[in-house]
């Protein structure tokens, strides 16, 4: 500990030749750092560059097998040396964590306020009653209402930027000194990202809180963090004021991550490529006609009943919703949570029936056809989910997985067939053959990306839909699957829609971009004009609160 004239100058957190082993696997290698009270630290890298792993060691927070070396000094006292129970009382008393989904922190079967009051009881001699009013301030703290009704709110009747606003709420009802958010705005559009990362610069200015903010995203770093630390497989490789490192990097590595950030359009916009003709067994589309067609589609659902003799009107999430998409083309669809987008995209892919409108695929009514043709029709579009591991069944070989969508063909493949046929479309993903008979679980979350994209494309389809299949992967890996993305629609000649909230990946992939807002397309047109000159007040707001022009 070091003093000057009495002064106590000890950082809040010190960590000193922080070493990780799990399993016999080396995972963290010296790892050092301070941080201040009142400060906030970026920690960024790539995925298994150890980041999330650093800050569970911090709070102690590992699996049995993990052997941890070094020094982790909370307030000049060894974390290590705490003994289980002191270890409960200083996360959530001194230091709390927030993760990235929200849904995963927060139980589907409690109100939300008796969540965030479990903390509350856990940590103090309060009552419930006074567990309960800690819970409402925290919530107003947070930017949400405190009240009891609002209290008694369940997750699945909030917004994706709500439910994060609850589990920061939970975090912080006790006050801690160090609050660690693990990739808190990854799954959230540009302005509730904007609004949680403003909120979380005013807890920290407001109590002196510090903050550990833990990234992939070098914008959320470089819009909030005055240091930053930057990991690669393990190991400190750049560190120092946020603005230096960002600018000027001296590694190759944080190099590499920042040219990775900084998307180019990938493919010439609004011009589809003709070198690696249509899809296979489709006919060519001309121009004129395009091959998806959506025309008024309206969606409602039932609003909940708050008079025991009237019901409540209808609430519509797609109002009166057209677009259409070419061959070869890439459009975008964009908007904040709740705009309506992945109701749109169920009715586009005929998961859900609209109360209006239509839905035209190669020139067909979509939402009507039974046997062989609709059979021929889902064939013709496919759809690559933001989590890929989420849609494979994790005991299903990866040649089981990818040959699924076979089944839709009128003419089943023989094995062989099917073998071959998987063999090549794992080529042209960028795997191996000898893949096939991995499981997925063994694949990084980009390698399981390649694989999804692998099974929709193995039908040769017109048409894929992605939905917010890039916002989860590390910028490399994103750049990666993004060029990977643009050479197979200049060889398959296939079309895309692009449901993302990253107007970064609409820049660099989407010839055409929607924006959406309240459940209507609110502006369309060429992706440049649309995200540089932006005409409808939401655009405008998209526009400002994209991140990614902090770089």
């Amino acid at each position: 500990m070091s003093q000057d004239a009495g002064i106590n100058t000890e950082p809040l957190l010190r960590v000193e030749s922080l070493g990780l082993e799990i399993e016999g696997r080396r995972v963290l290698e010296a790892v050092s750092f301070d941080l201040e009270p009142g400060e906030i630290l970026g920690l960024v890298g790539a995925s298994g560059s150890g980041k999330s792993l650093t800050a569970l060691a911090l709070l102690q927070l590992l699996p049995r097998r993990a052997r941890l070396s070094g020094r982790i000094a909370w307030r000049g006292a060894a974390l290590t040396a705490k003994n289980p129970a002191e270890l409960r009382d200083f996360r959530g008393r001194e230091a709390a964590i927030v993760f990235q989904e929200p849904m995963t922190a927060l139980s589907p079967l409690l109100d939300i306020g008796t969540q965030i009051a479990e903390t509350v009881l856990l940590h103090t001699n309060a009552s419930r009653g006074e567990a309960r009013r800690l819970a409402g301030e925290a919530l107003a703290r947070v930017g949400l209402d405190g009240d009891a009704a609002s209290l008694a709110r369940y997750p699945h009747e909030l917004s994706g930027g709500q439910r994060q606003r609850v589990a920061i709420a939970m975090a912080i009802v006790l006050s801690p000194a160090l609050l660690i958010a693990d990739e808190p705005t990854t799954a959230l559009d540009t302005i509730a990202q904007a609004q949680i990362l403003r909120l979380l610069e005013d807890l920290v200015s407001s109590s002196g809180m510090s903050l550990l903010l833990v990234s992939h995203d070098l914008a959320v770093i470089a819009a909030t963090a005055s240091r930053v630390i930057v990991l690669e497989q393990g190991r400190i490789v750049e560190q120092g004021a946020t603005d230096t490192v960002l600018r000027t990097p001296s590694s190759p590595y944080a190099r590499q991550l920042l040219e990775a950030s900084r998307l180019a359009p990938l493919g010439t916009p609004g011009v589809p490529n003709a070198s690696g003709g249509p899809p296979l067994g489709l006919p060519p589309q001309p121009r004129t006609e395009p091959i998806l067609d959506v025309r008024d589609l309206v969606r409602e659902y039932p609003a909940p009943r708050r008079h025991l003799w009237r019901a409540a009107a209808p609430r519509r999430a797609v109002d009166a919703v057209s677009l259409s998409i070419y061959q070869g083309e890439s459009v975008g669809l964009v908007g904040a949570s709740g705009s309506g987008k992945s109701s749109l995209a169920r009715l586009i892919l005929a998961l859900d029936q609209p109360q209006a409108g239509s839905v035209r695929l190669l020139g067909e009514a979509f939402s009507t056809p039974r046997g062989p043709s609709l059979r021929r029709l889902r064939r013709a579009i496919q759809i690559v989910f933001q989590d890929p591991y989420g849609s494979f069944d994790p005991e299903w070989t990866v040649a089981r997985i990818v040959a699924e969508p076979l089944g839709l063909l009128e003419a089943p493949p023989s094995a062989a067939e099917r073998r071959s046929m998987v063999a090549d479309v794992l080529e042209s993903v960028g795997l191996t053959a000898s893949d096939a008979a991995r499981y997925p679980h063994e694949f990084s979350g980009g390698q399981r990306q390649r694989i999804a994209i692998a099974r929709a494309l193995i039908v040769s389809p017109a048409l894929i839909v992605f939905d917010e299949a890039v916002s989860a992967l590390d910028v490399l890996v994103r750049a990666q699957v993004l060029r990977l993305l643009a050479d197979l629609r200049r060889r398959f000649q296939v079309s895309y829609l692009f449901i993302t909230h990253d107007l970064e990946v609409v820049r660099a992939i989407a010839d055409r971009v929607y924006v959406m807002a309240a459940g209507r397309i609110v502006e369309e047109g060429p992706t440049p004009r649309v995200l540089e000159s932006p005409q409808h007040p939401f655009t405008v707001q998209l526009v400002q609160s994209d991140l990614a022009r902090a770089l």
